[in-house]
């Protein structure tokens, strides 16, 4: 099953899954309602469609059961015991919290690169700062309403309500 190649693309459709694991669609089918959160549904009722970690775990399922002869129940045994552990809430929140800290910190470190290369390219130090300072203020304020055609706002609420009274 290693050499098998799976198409560098994030989502496949049915058939592509059969073509690419060597399957019938009949076998995929069973092996979805063995192991339910294989492949995702498009929508209500949709086709369903796969991603490459689900396409990776058909290969493995097939390897599993075609050359080691395991049967579907053995296969999730495997599976799950091949899984990595899951962390307990009380151990992987202060691993979380350090991990999001850091991912801040590089993130504010970029921003100051990208800011300092402003300045240099702008020829004027300090500019750029003030800036990104006034541009990420903005992101946090609600727009505006937009115009009408007309040029007017919307009127608010409590206004429109008041005009219709009279």
């Amino acid at each position: 099953m290693a050499d098998v190649e799976i198409p560098k693309r994030a989502l496949f459709k049915t058939s592509e899954v059969c073509e690419i694991a060597n399957v019938q669609p009949y076998v995929l089918r069973s092996w979805e309602s063995e192991f339910p959160d294989l492949g995702v549904t498009k929508s209500g009722g949709g086709p369903r469609i796969y991603r490459r970690p689900d396409v990776e775990r058909v290969l493995r399922i097939k390897q599993l059961v075609f050359t080691e002869g395991l049967t579907l129940a053995g296969v999730r045994r495997r599976i799950e015991e091949e899984a990595p552990p899951v962390l307990e809430e009380e151990t992987a929140a202060p691993i979380r919290e350090l991990l999001g800290r850091n991912a801040r910190e590089r993130l504010a470190e970029v921003k100051r690169g990208l800011i300092g290369l402003l300045e240099m390219l702008s020829g004027h130090p300090g500019m750029a700062r003030v800036e990104a300072e006034r541009s990420e203020r903005s992101v946090h304020r609600p727009a505006a309403p937009a115009k009408r055609k007309n040029g007017s706002r919307p009127q608010k609420p409590a206004r429109a309500a008041a005009k219709k009274r009279r």
